[in-house]
């Protein structure tokens, strides 16, 4: 009977022993412990340099899924297009250009409606035919004052009895200025001439 009861200890003390083995084989170190916690503090440390360095290098905002940045707070400033003087004298000729060819549709309409006398029918051509007559002067025109003084552009719209020139230059003197509104009277006789210049960088 003490046999066994020697024998039940002597294997409960052994599991024990075991277990306790098992245990600190199976625990980190304190060296080991201080060598997870600095890992820790590193990985910590490197996330956090990683979030400053994206926000300085988009302060303004942050980069959504399709690429466009989305900025928060005040705008550092305001982007304006800016409309050069080639794409103004582009538009304002194409301005005149379809304002006439409507002009032209209306006439040949009503031309073919059929509902016009003879004499009426000859009054629209001959309104067709001076709308053609006028861009024909404003080009020819163009070019000689573009020829006269070497200037980039100009443009030249005749309006009722008023001509209006358009000069691509960066100043225009008044000996210049009379020089154009004679040239102007010349080709469209006694009309009253505006002239104008526009700006251009060189």
């Amino acid at each position: 009977m003490m046999l066994k009861k020697q024998t039940v200890w002597l294997l409960t003390m052994l599991s024990l022993m075991i277990v306790l083995s098992v245990y600190y084989m199976t625990s980190p170190s304190e060296d080991q412990v201080a060598l997870l916690y600095d890992e820790e503090e590193k990985n910590e440390e490197q996330a956090s340099t990683e979030e400053n360095t994206t926000e300085e290098t988009n302060p303004e905002g942050t980069m959504s899924e399709d690429g466009v940045v989305e900025t928060k707070g005040e705008e550092k400033g305001n982007v304006t297009s800016s409309v050069t003087s080639d794409e103004i004298f582009t538009a304002m000729r194409m301005q005149i250009e379809d304002s006439r060819s409507k002009t032209k549709e209306e006439l040949k309409d009503i031309m073919a409606s059929g509902q016009m006398s003879a004499s009426e029918v000859e009054s629209v051509v001959s309104e067709i035919r001076q709308l053609e007559e006028l861009s024909t002067k404003e080009k020819l025109l163009e070019q000689s004052i573009q020829a006269k003084a070497e200037y980039p552009d100009v443009l030249v719209r005749a309006e009722e009895n008023k001509v209006f020139v358009t000069v691509k230059a960066n100043e225009l003197s008044s000996s210049e200025t009379v020089q154009i509104m004679d040239m102007v009277q010349e080709e469209f006789g006694k009309r009253t001439v505006d002239v104008e210049f526009q700006p251009y960088a060189q």
